[in-house]
């Protein structure tokens, strides 16, 4: 049997460990912060066991938002790779005890190059505290382990620092969703933030007709293109316009001389438009409000059509 009042134990120690660093949101971190966004290089995390993997999500974590960052193994780096730190770079060492072997082996060479160095650690008189031109307290109470000796508690502090780091400098930078979309061009965050100008049914895969078009025609131009709807423009190819399936059957319903009408006289005026710029996610939203399957995009002074986005092209971009 499951001990579940242990399991809630770890759960609350581990919450107290994070919850307890919100007073040390100080002065130095803030520091920390403009270091990492001052930065004219490369930021290298790096830490020995379970800090080392917490080192894999920060450096990752801080790619994804546009900061180059990368982990160094620091038993690695004495055997060859301490090539890649560069004067320019910021190394973010993690060490609990502030006194790992490997990690303090890399110091005389991080300083000697004039990289900077941001310490985050338990230990806040240590050999690393010491060292580093920024030193942030990762120090917790007790492990969650019931031992006392599984690094569990600290990992989870560590990492919180290391996503607030993170956090604080993708405001400071600017970093915007567009960019986040640029950078997961193949997950499924960044499918919701793309444009619909990448998604869009346009050219020839376009369907438009001109206000004099007759229904004929129309309906030639909608069974071509297949999104069962056709845009209207004037003499200038600007969009006044839209017909959709609908559009015909209420008219074939009330109208005998439908195969006479022309597009101008068929369309439904003032459509819904997005601009080429707009997100996926955003124009799913639209389309999902209006309860409609179309959307025309348009661009351009005087907005002329630039394509068309219909509800199936936003699913089978696996919004959800």
């Amino acid at each position: 049997m499951a001990d579940l009042a242990l399991a809630r134990k770890v759960l609350q120690t581990e919450a107290a460990a994070i919850l307890a660093l919100v007073p040390r949101i100080d002065g130095k971190f803030e520091r920390a912060v403009e270091m990492l966004q001052t930065c004219g290089g490369r930021v290298i995390v790096t830490g020995m066991g379970k800090s080392g993997i917490i080192c894999r999500k920060i450096a990752a974590t801080l790619a994804s938002t546009g900061t180059a960052a990368f982990f160094l193994h620091p038993a690695e780096a004495i055997h060859g790779d301490l090539g890649v730190v560069q004067r320019d770079d910021v190394v973010i060492a993690l060490s609990y005890s502030g006194e790992t072997g490997e990690i303090l082996r890399l110091l005389e060479t991080i300083k000697r190059l004039g990289a900077r160095l941001i310490a985050i650690t338990g230990g806040s008189t240590s050999s690393l505290a010491q060292a580093a031109d920024v030193a942030l307290d990762s120090s917790v109470t007790e492990e969650a382990c019931p031992l006392n000796l599984v690094p569990t508690a600290s990992t989870t502090a560590a990492l919180a620092i290391g996503d607030a780091l993170a956090m604080t400098l993708l405001v400071a930078k600017g970093f915007r969703q567009e960019d986040f979309a640029s950078l997961h061009p193949g997950g499924k965050l960044g499918k919701r933030l793309m444009h619909v100008e990448h998604l869009m049914h346009a050219g020839e895969q376009c369907p438009i007709v001109g206000a004099e078009t007759r229904l004929r025609d129309v309906i030639y131009e909608m069974s071509r293109k297949g999104l069962g709807m056709t845009c209207v423009v004037d003499t200038q190819e600007r969009l006044i316009g839209i017909i959709t399936d609908g559009d015909l059957r209420r008219h074939m319903e009330r109208a005998a001389e439908i195969a006479n009408m022309t597009a101008a006289e068929l369309m439904t005026r003032s459509p819904i438009t997005i601009g080429p710029n707009t997100l996926a996610v955003e124009a799913l939203s639209i389309l999902e409000q209006r309860k409609i399957t179309s959307i025309v995009v348009v661009a351009g002074e005087p907005q002329r059509v630039a394509g068309v986005v219909h509800i199936h092209d936003l699913w089978r971009t696996e919004l959800f």
